[in-house]
């Protein structure tokens, strides 16, 4: 860069429930939830990340909080703003120095984003103080992350759960041949969970509950070796408002979840059918890898090996593959410019 050079350089994956920010080195300088807490009147950010979860559920009338991240995409353009423009401005407090560095963005978004929802993206991050903004598709940096060779004229399959889409793509020669992104992944999980809690045991639970038991017995198999403990779960009956305290087994989360992990097997076996065959055979050789927060489920490779038949691999610290392949791409921005939008 030189000696003289002011300019900045993050790699940011802006996910729908966590978002990352890498610098080219690919340390992690921030790793918190996507969510901000606004002044009602103002508009105006009072807290982000960690410190706004605390105050999800629990706001006055004068504070709101907001997920700026629907389904990977932007849903609401001002605070997802505030949001990126906070995180630089955190970043660069711990960084030191005396000048504001020219800023250099590596994004990565859904595969199935529309130009609209990726000028979106471009516009916050530029309005955010990002000179130049480039972007990438998330099964492309997760392939980038797990090592693989995306260059080479070998079929690869990612299925990158997050927390709005599940993308599915398969990759050779630096390209995107088959591509499902579907709006089932780890908040469809929550949400599941929730009203499985009111309706099986007549207990009202908030998002951050859900989450906590998702977590703690998040499983998709009724059967596992390292089964972990039943999870009790303390909340209000919903009829009496009266406590209750329910323990909760990873078999009853397994039968809750059925329905939202069989969609995502669906689209699974929909790519797979859209592959030509010599990727395909390359697939059955090397396997699919699973990245994302949705690959920590209990027993998820085990049930998708046994129902499609192709071995399932669950990338390394799959919740940051993504993020660090996004910094790969941006410390290799010349070899990797191809892949860019």
């Amino acid at each position: 860069m030189g000696l003289f050079s002011f300019t900045q350089e993050l790699a940011m994956d802006l996910g729908t429930a966590n978002s990352v920010i890498l610098n080219n080195t690919g340390k992690i300088l921030w790793d918190e939830p996507s969510i901000v807490a606004l002044d009602r009147k103002t508009d105006k950010m009072i807290a982000l990340g960690a410190k706004a979860k605390l105050m999800d559920g629990k706001t006055t009338e004068n504070i709101k909080t907001v997920r700026p991240l629907k389904d990977g995409v932007i849903a609401d353009f001002n605070a997802a703003e505030q949001m990126i423009r906070g995180m630089i401005k955190v970043v660069n407090k711990n960084r030191g120095g005396l000048f504001a560095p020219s800023l250099r963005v590596v994004i990565c978004i859904p595969s199935g984003s529309t130009e609209v929802e990726i000028r979106a993206v471009r516009d916050s991050a530029e309005h955010a103080g990002g000179r130049d903004v480039y972007m990438i598709f998330e099964p492309m940096a997760a392939a980038l992350g797990i090592g693989l060779d995306v260059d080479a004229p070998d079929g690869n399959m990612i299925v990158d759960i997050g927390g709005g889409t599940t993308e599915i793509a398969v990759i050779s020669l630096g390209g995107i041949v088959t591509n499902k992104s579907i709006k089932v992944a780890g908040d469809d999980f929550t949400s599941e969970i929730k009203d499985y809690m009111g309706r099986q045991h007549n207990m009202r639970v908030g998002d951050r509950t859900a989450e906590d038991i998702k977590i703690q017995v998040g499983s998709v198999v009724t059967e596992l070796d390292d089964a972990p403990e039943d999870y009790i779960v303390h909340g209000p009956n919903k009829m009496t408002a009266l406590p209750m305290d329910i323990p909760i087994s990873y078999q009853e989360i397994a039968h809750c979840l059925e329905k939202s992990v069989a969609k995502i097997d669906q689209a699974i076996l929909s790519a797979l059918e859209d592959t030509p065959p010599e990727l395909y055979r390359d697939i059955v050789r090397n396997g699919i890898y699973l990245t994302g927060g949705g690959a920590l489920l209990r027993g998820l490779s085990r049930r998708l090996t046994d129902k499609i038949g192709i071995k399932f691999h669950v990338a390394d610290d799959p919740l940051h593959m993504v993020a660090k392949g996004t910094a790969v791409a941006l410390k290799n921005i010349g070899k990797f410019s191809f892949l860019m939008r």
